[in-house]
């Protein structure tokens, strides 16, 4: 298989700072905020909005992470899933919970989410962040804030790659049967 190259670290990095720009203007700036990154690489990309929101709201929103393992519907009977921390910072109840994933697909990591969250309160909103949106859904889910679209076969595998789970900043499509 050979990869595609998507997105570069400077597409990642602008694509980021304007969602965060999104989020900060549609929230009216960061208070009462709380990015929840779903494990694994909507962690660092959470922590990354919070960030920029910081560089120009002067407020960083709390960031969390969240491991949807035992809400995944996906799952089959008698395999157990790999477990990872959660911590959800502070109290849900009555904020706009942001969660981040890298891709959006079918809608059911995002659904996983959403229950898992619950479990922690009420929030008076949710939204969602995602780096890229490949489309396919299979759930009527979308995204409030994406990074980029990307139209894909179902075939096709997205790849994103993070400095802090990677080693570099990279989005990519496998393509099949290339050599």
């Amino acid at each position: 298989m050979r990869e595609k190259v998507i997105m570069t670290a400077d597409e990642i990095r602008r694509a980021l700072v304007r969602v965060a720009h999104e989020v900060a203007e549609r929230n009216r700036g960061g208070q009462d905020l709380l990015f929840v990154g779903i494990r694994t690489r909507g962690v660092p990309i959470a922590r990354r909005l919070a960030s920029y929101i910081s560089d120009f709201e002067g407020i960083e929103p709390p960031t969390g992470s969240l491991d949807i393992g035992l809400y995944r519907d996906d799952v089959t009977s008698g395999v157990n899933p790999v477990l990872r921390q959660t911590d959800i910072p502070g109290n849900v109840n009555g904020k706009r919970v942001v969660l981040v994933d890298d891709v959006l697909f079918t809608g059911r990591s995002l659904r996983a989410a959403m229950d898992a969250v619950m479990d922690f309160g009420r929030p008076a909103q949710i939204q969602l962040a995602v780096l890229v949106d490949r489309g396919h859904r299979e759930l009527p889910v979308r995204a409030d804030y994406v990074g980029k679209n990307i139209p894909t076969s179902r075939s096709e595998e997205v790849r994103v790659r993070l400095r802090e789970t990677d080693g570099e900043d990279l989005v990519a499509i496998l393509e099949q049967g290339a050599e």
